[in-house]
């Protein structure tokens, strides 16, 4: 059964604002531990300051230096974050994260899809970069699946202490998708 025909809209992506502040903490603190699996912990730091930190997000983003995205279903939660970060002359790094009752249903290779035809369309970016460490391997097949290549290690500066590697998108070469259709979180 599709999300139409539950009564829901399919999940989308949307430009992090301040309303959606409440549904990202939310995110973060159920999939705290899950995460911390794949990466290194954000630590009760991050928790404690939230709302500092997202002000310091919208403010980024305000500026043009960063382009933050929520993965949102029909309901108002979140599902992911999809992140272009570091914003300058045409590249980007990419970082994102999806609910643990989210993945492996094809959401994150299809949000990080859209996220690339953002990059292009909206953002006027053309070379897109992200890190992942060696054991995130759900999160290296999300790449390979839209279109970037492995070009070389990444070390633990790059990934919170951890070691990996480095993937790139050529954005100006790539085809264009279209809009896609996030799959259901519920898998649909």
């Amino acid at each position: 059964m599709s999300a139409a025909e539950r009564g829901g809209a399919a999940p989308s992506l949307k430009p992090l604002s301040a309303d959606l502040a409440p549904a990202v903490l939310a995110f973060e603190l159920a999939n705290r531990d899950y995460f911390a699996a794949a990466v290194s912990d954000r630590g009760d730091e991050y928790f404690a300051r939230f709302t500092d930190r997202y002000t310091a997000l919208l403010a980024e983003q305000a500026a043009g230096v960063c382009a933050f995205y929520l993965l949102v279903d029909g309901t108002g939660t979140v599902l992911g974050r999809f992140n272009l970060y570091d914003l300058a002359d045409g590249t980007a790094e990419v970082g994102y994260r999806v609910a643990e009752h989210a993945s492996g249903r094809g959401v994150a290779t299809a949000a990080v899809r859209e996220l690339c035809d953002l990059a292009s369309d909206r953002h006027a970016l053309h070379t897109l970069r992200a890190a992942t460490a060696h054991e995130n391997i759900a999160s290296q097949r999300v790449l390979l699946k839209a279109g970037f290549v492995r070009t070389g290690p990444a070390g633990p500066a790059d990934l919170g202490g951890k070691s990996g590697s480095w993937y790139q998108l050529d954005l100006s070469h790539r085809p264009a998708t279209g809009r896609l259709t996030i799959p259901s979180a519920e898998g649909g």
